[in-house]
């Protein structure tokens, strides 16, 4: 019987990469996955606005399954990475 661990998907996939808004209050001013919360914060706060937080949206999750939700909140045209 496999077990399913927080950190491991149905077929042994990591689940390691998170979703995330870069928000200032309400605004979202980026959107985008990361495997660092922490670290990809800090970027944000220099690189857009000093005075943003991050907020995650859901739970780790695989990084296909990650990219796949980034391209689909592109294509709903919010603001995302490369």
């Amino acid at each position: 019987m496999f077990h399913h661990s927080q950190n491991q998907g149905a077929i042994g996939m990591a689940r390691k990469t998170s979703k995330y808004h870069f928000k200032r209050g309400n605004k979202i001013l980026h959107t985008g996955i990361t495997d660092d919360l922490e670290r990809r914060e800090q970027e944000h706060k220099r690189d857009i606005d000093s005075d943003g937080h991050i907020f995650q949206v859901g739970r780790r999750t695989t990084r296909d399954a990650a990219k796949a939700w980034e391209d689909d909140q592109r294509d709903k045209g919010k603001p995302t990475g490369p």
